[in-house]
This record gives structure tokens, sequence and C-alpha cells, in this order.
């Protein structure tokens, strides 16, 4: 009967150090690394500018007789926006046209002279040669004094052709000049009709019939301009990119934008930047082409953009709070099928909020151990807890303004 005992009780102490050692297993969450993608956006706002603002100033110096416009009219290349009247230029235009007339004149008077020396001349030139060839043909017959006068004669007449043509020369460019003369004044007069430069919308207007209007010729003059006009028909969106994403920037990088102010969205791409950060602000100027020919979109409008600055797809996934930075090389402790921790060197790509891209040293499905990881050791048996997280991660980070309308829609999805 001793013996039987003895063995229950044996059998008993055997069964309690058993579930004294399970009991002393330590604990730990896990997550199962996934494939799945990771991608950072940056939200910000931008506001819209024309495409181009001139300043519109007379060539020339005039009283303002007639404008045309005014603020909000639509005008199109060409288009005469306003009349001046300068007294003193018409008289001086006339006058050039009086001197295009007589140069013209003189002209005609040098080229008849031509003519006329030219007919003098041969018929000198032809008595010359018949007197020449009968005094040949018939030697004594004609005086040696009268064939001198004969070829002196032809000479004389011959240098008279020479210079009716010199003159006819300077008469021609006699011409050239006044026309010239002509032309810059016709020019400087049709300055006193101010035409717009390029379509466009009058948005302001600085003077008024019977103005006295000074002319624009000096860049550095701090004269009033008629009318400024903004290019509307296109517009730009300048959005200010911090300096910590200039390096995401590309020439053609699509851009969602959304004008609440007219309830619209639309796709666009980046077309220009800077190329420099801003010294005081850290942003680099980033600029979108819109069309806008119907001018729905209004100068100085505001707008939400969101910029895709980096994506990682099919990836393979683990939550950021598994890794941990061991000097500059980052760590995973992972569980292996045994329940045994293995301590793993891994290369990190992309960061998300609660993802992180893994380029080697984590498979799809291997368990990590999230947090505390210096509480266990390499090789220690683990019991693991499994805890749902998700395989993708969408990063989005603010700049410059915040955009209102998400994050209202954020606060309303979580109220539910």
């Amino acid at each position: 009967m001793l013996p039987v005992l003895a063995g229950m009780a044996a059998c008993k102490a055997g069964t309690g150090s058993r579930d004294g050692s399970a009991a002393a297993m330590p604990t730990a969450r896990v997550a199962a690394a996934a494939r799945g993608n990771i991608a950072h956006f940056l939200s910000l706002a931008g506001q819209f500018q024309a495409y181009q603002v001139v300043d519109i100033h007379p060539k020339v110096t005039g009283f303002m007789t007639k404008i045309n416009v005014d603020i909000g009219d639509k005008v199109h290349q060409g288009e005469t926006l306003a009349v001046l009247e300068v007294p003193e230029l018409q008289a001086q235009l006339q006058g050039t046209k009086f001197a295009l007339k007589r140069a013209q004149d003189d002209l005609v008077a040098a080229l008849h002279e031509v003519n006329r020396a030219q007919a003098t001349h041969k018929a000198l030139h032809l008595e010359y040669v018949r007197l020449l060839q009968a005094s040949k043909d018939q030697p004594g017959l004609i005086a040696q004094q009268e064939l001198d006068d004969a070829q002196g004669k032809d000479l004389s007449s011959e240098a008279r052709v020479d210079a009716a043509l010199a003159s006819a020369e300077a008469a021609q460019q006699h011409v050239e000049v006044a026309h010239a003369d002509n032309n810059r004044v016709q020019a400087i007069n049709d300055y006193t009709r101010v035409v717009a430069p390029l379509d466009g919308v009058i948005v302001w207007r600085y003077a008024d019939t019977g103005a006295l209007i000074q002319s624009g010729t000096n860049s550095n003059s701090q004269d009033v301009p008629i009318v400024r006009l903004a290019q509307s028909g296109l517009l730009r969106l300048r959005l200010p990119i911090p300096e910590d994403d200039v390096r995401y920037i590309h020439m053609g990088d699509p851009i969602q934008v959304r004008v609440d102010a007219i309830g619209r969205s639309f796709t666009g791409k980046v077309v220009r930047f800077t190329r420099s950060v801003n010294f005081e602000t850290r942003t680099m100027e980033t600029e979108i082409d819109v069309e806008n020919q119907d001018l729905s979109i209004a100068p100085g409008m505001y707008a939400n953009a969101q910029l895709a600055l980096a994506q990682a797809n099919n990836v393979v996934t683990i939550p950021v709070e598994s890794l941990v930075l061991k000097g500059n090389q980052n760590v995973v402790y992972v569980l292996g099928p045994d329940n045994r921790v293995h301590v793993r060197n891994v290369e990190v790509g992309l960061r998300g909020n609660r993802l992180a891209e893994i380029k080697s040293g984590v498979q799809p499905g291997e368990r990590v151990i999230l947090g505390a990881q210096e509480k266990y050791a390499e090789g220690e048996l683990v019991s693991g807890i499994l805890t749902p997280e998700p395989n993708s991660d969408t990063m989005k980070v603010t700049g410059g303004v915040v955009d209102m309308k998400a994050e209202q829609d954020a606060s309303a999805g979580g109220d539910d």
C-alpha cells in the first residue's frame, strides 16, 4: 500500500512542475508580416494667380480722349483700350508728310536731269564718232581742231551724266530718310491708340477721360498706368512645398486639386518649380497651370491640393512598433515557428504612420514582436499573442494652410 501512495505523490509532483513552467513562459504581442502598400501624400493649400499681369502704359504723353474699358471687362489681344490726343504730334506728322513729298519731287527732277544728260551725251557722242570716222576715211577733210572740240563735248556730256546719276542717287536717299522719319512719327502717333497686348480681364482702372497720361517709356518711372490687365484664362496654382519634401517633386507629377469656393475638383500636374528653397519659409514654390476659360476661378482663391510624394506597392510590411534601432542598424525580434526569439537585422524602405517597408530580413507570414523588445533575449521561449494589423498604410502630411474639410470628414468618421 505504501509504494502505491508514493507513486501517486510523485506523479502529482511532476504535474505541478510542468504547470509551473507553462505559467512562467513570457508572452508578447506579435504581428504577422504581410504584403501591402505604403504611400506618402502631402496635403497643402495653394493660391491661384493670373498667368500674367501687365500694367498698360502709353508710349506717348497725351490727354485721354476716350477709354473703352472698366474693371471686370474681358478684352482680346489687339483691342483698343483707350485713345489719347497729342496735338503737337499731329503737326509733326504733317511736317514729315510734306518733307517726304518734297523729297519725292526732288527725286523726280533728278531723274529727269539724268534722262536729259544721257540724251545730250548720246547726241554729242554720235557726232564725235561720225567726225572721227570721216577723218579716218578722208584724211584732212575734218580739221583737227573741230575733231578735238567734238571729243571734248562728248567727254563733258559723259561727265554731266555721271553727275546727274549721283544727284539722283542722293535724291533717292533723301526720299528714304524722309520716308523713315514719316514712319517713325506715324508709329508714335499710332501709340495714341492703346491696345491690349494679350487676352485677359481688366482688374483695375487708373485713369479717366480728360486726364493727362504720362508716357511709360522709362522702366524706372513711377507714372500711373491706364489699366491693369490680367491673363485669367490660364492660371498658375502656386504651392509651397516644404523643404523635407522637395526631393519628391518632379516635372509632370499629378496633383489632385479641390477648390472649395466653387466646389470644383480636378487633376493637374507639376509644370515648373523654382529649384530654390525660400530662406524664410523653408519652402519651394511649385506651379500648376490651370485652364480657366470660363473664368470660374478668380485669381486669389485658395485650393487644397494633394500630391503623392512616394509610394511602395506589393512590398513586405510590418508595424513600425516592431522596429528597434541598435546603433545605426534596424533590427526586429522575430518569433519563430518554435516560439523562440530570433533577433534579425533588416533593411527598411518607406515608412508610413503605422507600417514600414522591409526590403530584406523578414518574409511574409513571419511573426514580429511589438514593443518592449528589450525584455526578450535571443533564443528565449516566448508565447506569442497575435495582434491584427493592417497590411497597407497611407501617410498624409499637411503643409501650408490646414485642409479643414479633410479634418471635418475625418472627425465625422471617428464619431461613427
